[in-house]
């Protein structure tokens, strides 16, 4: 969309630089562009009004393209008085939407009903009117079974591209599926024109279709969505079901035994390909308690020390502290953090910092520990004698660790988990 403002103000500033005699003549120019495309669209054609009539005579009535449509405004409707707002990533999983966390934990049928929700209003309508004339045509050409079936099995192809290229993220809307009626539509045209008959698409009803399908692909291609490498697999799908089905559609639908034998292998390759996606760890929650656990014992610390200040505790009784209540609590968020099963491989690094954080505030509590005892005394960094840093490296050891569990900590808390 950001693309798209850009080359709408270049635009307007090349218009506005030219001079009047030139912008006229465009505005001319385009103004006839316009016109001729209208003419063009609107203009009766023999060869269009015979396919038609053949495909009303193969199909009378089409139901299956008006209940896909009916479906995705019907979600779209809910949504709009649903609670949530429109974009929200919250929302579209609340609707359907094909979320990493959910889908990858069982949640399966997400990969279906995300193809029903949408963004908003433009994302809808653009997807809508991005299949709903080939799906006409293909609904009578081919038989609503084969529509339907296409476009449910590109659907789900795509949310399972999306979620191994876009792995945190929530996908959601019909392109994927609208790509595989695309595939289907060139398969079928294809094997029409190799064995032509009355119900071969003619090249004008192509022409008729490319303004309805040049906006709906740049639309997908200008917004940059999630699902671009999810909508080339949905396109790949459709031309090999296209391929595989319609090898007779010039003589006859396709049989039924082929059709349920072509989604039933479509079917079991979605299940395999699903299965090395199975099972995957929110580390959100975990990383959350571990900075929980950072504030808590550095609060129980700073208390204590106040008291140790104020002559109220031991230097012993300090390093006590540190040895039975902020080790422990550090030592279970290790334990916790190498537990995680299942980690998305965006995760993992954020994970290893968050580990590394833990073991260095381990070592720097025990180092810590260890001077109150021997000094007596708290660590402060440029107070020590050089007869102290000759003797002792445990306090330049400290600040280093110190210093690196810092950093990590900086990296975790500064993470944007989606």
């Amino acid at each position: 969309m950001v693309t798209l403002v850009g080359l709408l103000l270049v635009a307007g500033l090349v218009f506005y630089a030219i001079a009047p005699e030139a912008r006229d003549q465009l505005i001319r120019v385009v103004v006839g562009s316009i016109g001729l495309a209208k003419h063009e669209a609107t203009r009766v054609r023999p060869e269009c009004e015979r396919f038609r009539a053949a495909l009303r005579e193969r199909t009378p009535r089409a139901v299956a393209t008006p209940a896909l449509v009916a479906l995705n405004l019907g979600v779209f409707v809910l949504m709009l008085f649903g609670g949530g707002t429109f974009g929200d990533a919250k929302t579209l999983v609340d609707w359907g939407g094909n979320s990493w966390l959910q889908t990858r934990n069982g949640e399966w049928w997400r990969l279906i009903t995300a193809i029903f929700v949408h963004t908003g209003l433009l994302h809808l309508l653009v997807n809508v009117a991005g299949f709903v004339q080939i799906s006409l045509i293909l609904e009578r050409l081919v038989g609503p079974a084969i529509l339907v079936a296409v476009f449910v099995i590109a659907g789900v192809f795509g949310n399972l591209v999306n979620l191994v290229a876009h792995p945190m993220t929530t996908s959601v809307g019909a392109s994927g599926a609208a790509y595989g009626l695309y595939g289907l539509l060139f398969a079928s045209a294809i094997w029409g024109h190799r064995h032509r008959s009355s119900v071969t698409i003619p090249l004008t009803v192509i022409k008729q279709l490319s303004p309805a399908a040049a906006v709906f692909f740049l639309y997908n291609l200008v917004t940059d969505s999630v699902g671009s490498s999810g909508e080339l697999a949905a396109l790949v799908v459709g031309l090999v079901c296209g391929g595989v089905l319609t090898r007779e559609v010039s003589e006859h639908k396709p049989a039924t035994r082929r059709v349920a034998h072509t989604m039933a292998g479509a079917l079991v390759l979605a299940v395999l390909s699903a299965i090395p996606l199975r099972g995957v760890t929110d580390v959100r929650p975990e990383l959350e308690r571990t900075l929980a656990t950072e504030d808590r014992t550095a609060d129980a610390y700073r208390k204590a020390s106040d008291r140790f200040k104020s002559g109220q505790m031991t230097a012993n009784a300090l390093a006590g502290l540190i040895d039975k209540t902020i080790v422990p609590e550090l030592q279970v968020s290790e334990a916790r953090l190498k537990a995680l099963t299942g980690v998305p491989e965006s995760h993992q690094p954020l994970v290893a910092t968050a580990e590394e954080y833990v073991q260095l505030r381990l070592e720097s509590w025990r180092l810590r520990a260890e001077w109150l005892r021997k000094a007596g005394k708290l660590p402060r960094r440029g107070n020590e004698t050089a007869q102290h840093r000759a003797n002792n490296r445990m306090i330049a050891e400290a600040e280093v660790t110190e210093r690196a569990a810092l950093e990590a900590l900086q990296k975790i808390q500064s993470s944007n988990l989606k």
